[in-house]
């Protein structure tokens, strides 16, 4: 990974923040994979930036140019059986922000 290519902003970040369980790796490894392929064919997607350290702690922020493309991201039926997954056997512990994205340097 590296830094998203953001235009100017406005835009939007969604956050999230995760704790890893020890479930099944390479299939988690997968559908992540899956969920960025998926995100940036998605209207308004404008990039992501991920990183996990080796306790499991983790950071993704994607970038989207407004709030409907984010309303319509989450409601992505392959995005909400990843999410159900995670909820299920991915993650002990998460937590998805929002915000808007005013400036940049």
């Amino acid at each position: 990974m590296s830094f998203a290519q953001t235009p100017k902003p406005p835009y939007y970040a969604v956050i999230f923040s995760s704790k890893r369980t020890e479930e099944d790796e390479k299939q988690y490894g997968q559908v992540a994979d899956l969920m960025v392929e998926l995100a940036t064919k998605q209207p308004g997607f404008l990039g992501v930036e991920s990183s996990r350290d080796l306790d499991g702690f983790g950071i993704t922020v994607s970038y989207w140019s407004n709030l409907e493309s984010i309303k319509l991201w989450k409601e992505n039926v392959t995005h909400q059986k990843a999410q159900e997954r995670g909820k299920r056997d991915w993650y002990s512990k998460y937590i998805t922000r929002i915000c808007k994205v005013e400036r940049d340097y």
